[in-house]
């Protein structure tokens, strides 16, 4: 992916990239409500994977075309929905043992959680620009982007207790995080869509817009973020806010900021404090691309 050709030839998402960096994806099926299907899993996926590694991104907003951002999982699609394989009766211990191999990769892993979790990797800030209805996961996916903006025309909710189903995409890790357990649980149980300002009491997004300002808010909050920061300790940063809310014990933070502080104090760290001293605007050239590690490997799921 280059800033020259930022679409990849999508199907289902358009992208723009400006001078900045930052990339606006437009979530692009808007007769269907940008409804979710297997082919916007595989091509979200796809772009933030491919983002995390192209330095002229340095940040993502995500909206959606027309007036929903995502109004969940297309149920017109025919056969099973979610694209699963109804043959398999996969085991926690075969899943984990086969997760990237056929046929589980593809028949028996959530599609959403596939997207979420390569949201979650990429090491630049992204946000999302909710300008409508946001349902199932059109709200997880958002989860695990890291600020939410709502339009005053947003909808937002996790009603999967209303076709049978669970919360996916990651978001029983994501949510609770954001707005805590027991409004997590409210809002599951419930399965009610929220408007806007619900959202917002909840502090499930920052804030609220209207309609013809939200995007521009987005990307000017994004671009903010972005301009003469340094990208590898934005990256690093968000790196350690995420594994820290996780960690058993805060030796296991002290140890990863350590390192972090180590390899910018010594990076972009030195062109910094050159520029503070000297009055004048940083000019820092570290890739997020090329992050130094910082986190031990994680441990191997059993089985």
């Amino acid at each position: 992916m280059s800033a020259a050709a930022p679409d990849g030839g999508y199907q289902t998402i358009s992208v723009s990239v400006d001078d900045d960096g930052v990339a606006l994806l437009t979530l692009d099926r808007p007769e269907q409500l940008n409804s979710f299907t297997v082919t916007m899993a595989a091509e979200l996926e796809q772009f933030f994977l491919a983002a995390a590694g192209d330095d002229t991104v340095r940040a993502v907003v995500v909206t959606g075309a027309g007036r929903a951002f995502c109004a969940g999982m297309d149920l017109s699609a025919p056969g099973n929905v979610f694209g699963l394989d109804e043959s398999l009766d996969p085991t926690p211990a075969e899943l984990a043992a086969n997760l990237d191999q056929p046929p589980y990769a593809d028949g028996v892993r959530d599609t959403g959680g596939r997207v979420t979790l390569a949201i979650h990797a990429c090491p630049k800030p992204v946000i999302a620009a909710i300008n409508g209805p946001a349902v199932g996961i059109g709200a997880t996916m958002t989860c695990a982007m890291d600020l939410r903006l709502a339009s005053t025309k947003a909808r937002i909710g996790f009603v999967f207790g209303r076709l049978g189903i669970v919360p996916e995409a990651c978001s029983t890790w994501f949510l609770p995080r954001i707005v805590g357990v027991q409004q997590a649980l409210e809002w599951i149980y419930s399965a009610d869509v929220l408007d806007a300002e619900q959202a917002l009491a909840g502090r499930l997004v920052r804030s609220v817009h209207e309609p013809e300002d939200l995007v521009p808010a987005a990307l000017a909050l994004a671009r903010s973020f972005v301009v003469g920061r340094s990208p590898v300790a934005l990256a690093l940063a968000k790196q350690l806010v995420y594994a820290g809310t996780a960690a058993p014990h805060p030796l296991t933070t002290h140890l990863a900021d350590s390192l972090a502080m180590f390899h910018t104090s010594v990076g972009d760290g030195k062109e910094g404090v050159a520029a503070f001293r000297e009055k004048r605007a940083p000019d820092f050239t570290s890739r997020a691309s090329q992050l130094p590690r910082i986190f031990a490997d994680p441990p191997v799921p059993p089985g």
